[in-house]
């Protein structure tokens, strides 16, 4: 059952993970089943960077960054249930697979990235990743990261 009480605003997610901007791309994680799920939530604005030269006029963003972000959701996810144990590491992506890129993103969507926890194994989880913009799939894929001392 998921911790509707929780919910990780951008400071705590940036006290999980070490990104910032530009790439940091997760402003809030919800719906947190620990050791199983949650999902990430990103507000896709005009002023994002990577909309000045994708595409000029017709701006769409890059499938590769919503996959980043599902693995961004991941990583703080896996800290998040590390608990103290997280303190001096870092989670680091190791595949992806599977990926499929269903509607283009643009700006003023509210990207639900949802996150399910496959397979544990030593340091290495392997993911399930579904971006939804309105209850409609955008982009999925299987991915694996693996934690690690800073």
């Amino acid at each position: 059952m998921a911790n509707s009480d929780l919910t990780l605003d951008i400071t705590d997610i940036m006290g999980l993970i070490p990104h910032r901007y530009p790439i940091l791309l997760v402003d809030k994680i919800q719906d947190i089943v620990p050791g199983k799920s949650a999902t990430g939530i990103k507000n896709v604005t005009f002023n994002e960077h990577f909309f000045q030269g994708h595409f000029p006029g017709h701006p769409v963003m890059p499938g590769v960054l919503i996959i980043e972000a599902l693995a961004q959701t991941a990583a703080a996810f896996t800290m998040h249930t590390l608990g103290g144990d997280a303190k001096n590491k870092v989670v680091y992506f190791m595949t992806i697979n599977d990926a499929k890129f269903r509607r283009p993103v643009k700006p003023g969507d509210i990207l639900h990235l949802k996150v399910t926890l496959e397979q544990q194994r030593g340091p290495v989880s392997r993911f399930s990743g579904v971006a939804e913009v309105n209850g409609k799939v955008v982009s999925q894929a299987k991915f694996s990261a693996m934690i690690a001392d800073k």
